[in-house]
């Protein structure tokens, strides 16, 4: 009697889930190297240098700067024994000053939201919509379902054939040679 049951089950499971199986599509999966793609793409590595250059310009503000301290505060020292009580506050009034201004500079040029972090993402967001760009045609023209990222980990294994990035790497060059 069980086995009765559990035929009648499965008969009537497959007849059920038939229908759903002929329906389903086909699922075509590739993935792509992003870290590949943008140390190979000429439009990355001409922002790269663009930003390379700026952040050696606020360096050497750091540096200029850092100096500017270092002689204040060496200033100080020395002259401490010499000085009077009044004119020595007013030097580390001045010191206590450029402190600050040191501080803020590194704060509006270097932190999470600083200068260097905004111009870094004003580079790179054209350049990162124009990848996704390709990515997205590629996907649609050749019936992609899935597209992953290898250099964000996502994937344990995948056959090479299944590698996208020199494809991309190619389109986003045709690309760049059409806009020209």
């Amino acid at each position: 009697m069980k086995r009765i049951a559990a035929l009648v089950l499965v008969s009537f499971l497959a007849a059920q889930l038939a229908p759903l199986a002929l329906r389903a599509e086909e699922v075509k999966i590739g993935y792509i190297d992003t870290v590949k793609i943008f140390a190979e793409y000429k439009e990355t590595i001409d922002a790269e240098a663009i930003y390379k250059k700026e952040v050696e310009a606020w360096k050497k503000k750091q540096s200029d700067l850092e100096t500017e301290l270092a002689r204040l505060r060496e200033e100080i020292q020395s002259q401490s024994l010499m000085l009077s009580e009044e004119k020595l506050a007013e030097k580390r009034q001045t010191f206590d000053k450029k402190v600050a201004d040191y501080n803020k500079y590194m704060s509006d040029t270097f932190s999470e939201d600083g200068l260097a972090a905004k111009r870094n993402k004003e580079l790179t967001a054209p350049i990162v919509e124009k990848i996704n760009g390709v990515i997205a045609k590629l996907a649609e023209e050749e019936g992609y379902s899935v597209i992953f990222d290898a250099a964000q980990g996502n994937i344990v294994y995948a056959k090479k054939a299944l590698d996208l990035t020199e494809r991309v790497t190619k389109l986003l060059d045709e690309q760049m040679q059409k806009a020209q």
